[in-house]
Parts: C-alpha cells; sequence; structure tokens
C-alpha cells in the first residue's frame, strides 16, 4: 500500500521511498521501520513493538534502536531536535505524526506491465559495489560490513576512469536477494562487487567477488581472514587489498570486451585499450604497434591525460631500447607534461609522467612529486609503485625502491607489471651488496616476462659480482639478441643512473660481456 505525506511517497509493495519522484536510499531495517510506525500513526507503539516487529524479537541493543530511528528521521529530511514527522513521546515509545493520504499506486510509477526504464552504460567501465552479507549472525557487527563497503567505494572513486555507483544507490539492495544481472540493468553497469563478512570470536573473515553483470562470469574472488585487533585498520588494509585486485582484473576485463568490439565503433578509452597489450611488452615493437592506436585516442580527445600518459611510455621504450632517437625522447617528454598537465586527478596517468620524467629527462624532483600526487588520490594504486620503483632505484635509493616494489606486488601480485618491481627488487639488491637475494629475484623476474630486455641486464649484474661469469655472459647474451643497439655507456646516459652507482652498475655489466 503507497502512502503520502510531504513530497515523500512510500511503497511497501516495490520497498521504495521516493522524495520528489527521486528513488530515496534506505536500509532494510529502516524501511520496516518507517512503514511500521506510519502503518501504526495513529498509536505510540514501544521499544518493545518495535522490536517484535522490524527484528522479529531477535535482542537488539538500545544503541541499534537508535541508530535506525535516526536513520528513519534522515531519510525523511527530519531529526531528533525537531521530531517533526517522528516523535519521541517520553517514556512511552515513538509515533509518527505527519499527515498520511493512502492511494492506490504512487505518482510517477510506471503503468502495469512496463517496468520502469533502465539506464544506459556509461562510456567507460561500470561497477556498483553491493552491501557486504553479515554472516555473523550479529547485528551489531553491520556497522563493520558497512563501513568496508563504504570505504571500497570510496577507493574505487579515485580511479578515474572507472564510473562507480554511489553509496546510496548500492544500498538500496541490502538484504535483498538479488540477481546480478538485474542489479547491473538496474544500476546501468557492467560489473559488481558482492562479498560476506564472518565474525568468530577475534577472527574476521571478508569474502569479495567481482562479477560481469552481462554474462553472471566471476572475474574474480579472494577470501581475507584476518585478525580482528583494530577494526579500523582492518578495514584500511582489507579495503587497499581489495581496490588494488579490482584494478587489474577490470582492466583485463575491459580489454577482452573491446577486442570483441568491431573496429569502426571504437572511441577514444577503446583505442587505449586495444594499445595495452602490445604496450605490455615493454619492448619497441610492441610500443610500435601500440602507439598508432594513442595518437588515434589523442586525435579523439586531445586532453586524454591517460592516453599521454602511455604514448610517454611507449615513446620511452622506443627511446631507451629502439635506436635512442632524439625524436623519441623529445615526444616522451611532450607527452608526460601534457599527461601532468590533464591529469591532476588520474593515478595512473601521474604515475607514467613520473615514470618518463624521471627515466628520460633525469629530474627526479619532478618524477617524485608525481608520484607523490598519485598515491595521494589512490593510495591503493600498484601502477604507481610498480613505475616509480625504476627511477627510484636509478637514482640510487635502493632501500626505497626495495619499499615501493613489495608494496607494488603486495598490492597487486597477479599483474602484468609485476616483472619491473620483481626486477627492481633483483636491482636494488645488487646496489646493496646482497648478491645472492638479486639473482634469486632476477631470475624470477626473467621467468615471468623473459622477453624483456633489460631484466636480463639486472640479472646479469649480481651473476657477474658473484664471479659466475658464464652464467652472467648467458644472461647477456639473451639482453643482446632481445636489444641488438644495446650499450652500457649508452643506456646508463640515456636513464641517467646516479653518479653515486654508475660505474659499479656498468662495471658488473661489462664483466658480464655486454658491450661498453
Amino acid at each position: 500500500m503507497p502512502y503520502h505525506f510531504e513530497d515523500f511517497a512510500l511503497d511497501g509493495d516495490r520497498r521504495e521511498l521516493r522524495r520528489g519522484g527521486s528513488l530515496v536510499a534506505v536500509e532494510p531495517q529502516v524501511f520496516d521501520l518507517l512503514q511500521y510506525l506510519i502503518r501504526n500513526r495513529d498509536h505510540v507503539v514501544s521499544k518493545d513493538d518495535i522490536v517484535e516487529a522490524v527484528w522479529q524479537g531477535r535482542i537488539v541493543s538500545d544503541a541499534t534502536l537508535a541508530s535506525r530511528v535516526n536513520a528513519a528521521r534522515n531519510a525523511l529530511g527530519d531529526s531528533g531536535e525537531e521530531q517533526r514527522l517522528i516523535r519521541t513521546i517520553l517514556r512511552r515509545g515513538l509515533r509518527f505524526v505527519g499527515a498520511v493520504r493512502e492511494e492506490d499506486g504512487a505518482p510517477g510509477a510506471a503503468p502495469a506491465g512496463q517496468p520502469a526504464p533502465c539506464p544506459e552504460l556509461p562510456d567507460r567501465p561500470s561497477i556498483a559495489v553491493l552491501p557486504f552479507a553479515n554472516m555473523s549472525g550479529d547485528p551489531e557487527q553491520d556497522y563493520f560490513a558497512d563501513g568496508m563497503v563504504e570505504d571500497i567505494i570510496t577507493g574505487l572513486s579515485r580511479i578515474r576512469w572507472l564510473f562507480v555507483i554511489a553509496r546510496n544507490s548500492s544500498f538500496t539492495y541490502k538484504g535483498r536477494a538479488v540477481d546480478v544481472k538485474q542489479v547491473g540493468r538496474e544500476l546501468g553497469v557492467r560489473y559488481v562487487l558482492e562479498g560476506s563478512v564472518r565474525k568468530v570470536g577475534s577472527r574476521v573473515r571478508i569474502t569479495g567477488q567481482l562479477i560481469d553483470a552481462e554474462d553472471g562470469g566471476h572475474l574474480w574472488a579472494e577470501r581475507y581472514d584476518r585478525d580482528l585487533t583494530d577494526v579500523f585498520a582492518l578495514q584500511d588494509e582489507i579495503t587497499l587489498s581489495v581496490v588494488a585486485a579490482i584494478e587489474p582484473n577490470l582492466r583485463r576485463a575491459e580489454i577482452e570486451r573491446v577486442r570483441r568490439k568491431r573496429p569502426d565503433s571504437l572511441d577514444a578509452y577503446d583505442l587505449l585499450l586495444r594499445a595495452l597489450p602490445d604496450v605490455y611488452t615493454f619492448m619497441p615493437q610492441g610500443a610500435a604497434k601500440g602507439l598508432p592506436l594513442l595518437d588515434r585516442a589523442l586525435a579523439i580527445e586531445p586532453s586524454y591525460a591517460l592516453a599521454h600518459g602511455f604514448a610517454a611510455w611507449t615513446h620511452q621504450t622506443l627511446f631507451i631500447r629502439g635506436g635512442m632517437s632524439a625524436e623519441h625522447r623529445e615526444k616522451s617528454l611532450r607527452h608526460a607534461h601534457a599527461a601532468i598537465e590533464h591529469g591532476s586527478g588520474d593515478a595512473m596517468a601521474l604515475a607514467l609522467a613520473g615514470f618518463t620524467i624521471g627515466l628520460v629527462e633525469h629530474d627526479r624532483r619532478l618524477a617524485d612529486e608525481a608520484f607523490s600526487q598519485a598515491l595521494s588520490l589512490s593510495a591503493s594504486c600498484a601502477f604507481v609503485y610498480a613505475f616509480g620503483c625504476v627511477p627510484v632505484a636509478y637514482g640510487g635509493d635502493a632501500q626505497r625502491a626495495i619499499d615501493w616494489c613489495e608494496q607494488a606486488m603486495r598490492l597487486s601480485p597477479l599483474d602484468a607489471m609485476s616483472c619491473v618491481p620483481q626486477g627492481i627488487v633483483g636491482f636494488a639488491n645488487f646496489l646493496a651488496g646482497r648478491h645472492e637475494q638479486a639473482v634469486a629475484a632476477g631470475r624470477r623476474a626473467v621467468e615471468m616476462t623473459p622477453g624483456f630486455s633489460i631484466l636480463h641486464g639486472w640479472l646479469a649484474a649480481p651473476l657477474a659480482r658473484l664471479g659466475r661469469i658464464e652464467e652472467a655472459k648467458a644472461a647477456g647474451a639473451r639482453l643482446m639478441a632481445l636489444d641488438p643497439h644495446f650499450s652500457v655507456g649508452r643506456w646508463s646516459a640515456a636513464v641517467g643512473l646516479a653518479p653515486a652507482i654508475r660505474d659499479d652498475v656498468t662495471d658488473a655489466l661489462r664483466q658480464a660481456g655486454l658491450p661498453a
């Protein structure tokens, strides 16, 4: 039965509260409380009446009840001070005092048999984070589950290329058994994240899964088991992990989606995605294939910061591993500065710009500023640490480079970029004189991406220092097979190795048989 009061309409059948025709997000318990108060508006209802009606007699603390009453008032634009619609009757209970009329149909409702129109999908990847199910059997744990979801939504909202449904819309599904495909249609999103929270004693288990709302396919799933010591620190840790894990999985899903589209239907974002598999080879042959797609994206959208960032990276690759052409150096820096100019709110664009400026322009102060700004936007962006560790290491700061590498791999252990931080762990351990650790990390990096030439150089240097000259020369030979133009002197000058480490690095590479 729909009820109308002031400019509100509450529809018990649809379980909707609307104001001026717009849907107001209301949690299920709050909706049930509102509906109960309105139905019994001729009476004062006691706390016991409310608990029996809304919580079916379960034990509920005074704090929980008070929070739900406050939420009901807030949903109606009321407050505990005004008590304009929901009034507290001292020592007796609550009463709804607004003027109400009952009607057969809600105003503005779609005619029978005609569902409300669904929003169109936005022109970028889109996601809704549904309320996590509280599996603890303790209503008091709702705050933890809800806080977790709110933090994840906030973290995802910092990813500029991602369209994220606001919390108020996502939480209309709380407590409801939902079909993910239907959620995707109703909210106009391509992906849905759902999960659960279970607390047992001093332990808590968080599960999450990312689903393609179009076909219901699972793209990612993870489980986190933690000690429940500091609740807020735990929320921060898991939020960071979930957001970092989702980002590369979404990007991979988007790349696969664009591969299925007709080439004549590609927009700037789709063109960028098509370029990425070739760009991610880290080598000039791939960069040369990806660059025309990035150029087309920028022709459509000249201020596209992320496309400028990837164009900076591709020209950097063509410069350092493709012949040291001055033209590629100039273009890499032009795109890097454009990424900073247009990408003040895009962490990935800033990371790519900082990487290029630090590596090619050797302006590590400006590079650090770009990385710092990127991390202030998205502390969970593994991309920033994965790109930032390279100029940091080449600047001679071995410990900071290792810290950034470990952070990148912890945030996104299955990322396509993982070979870079793994390799830099090896290079930085070489700088610190820990050659056995350097070799172990270097081998892991090579196994991940054997076609990335400089990884073999980062492995050859510590092998040479350990006196394993034949192994070092074999690694050097693999580098030369991938990059026949490589020479130690030209490479060290191009990437701007810090004076404090230059001689040690170049001597070891020459010892491995690489040309001077």
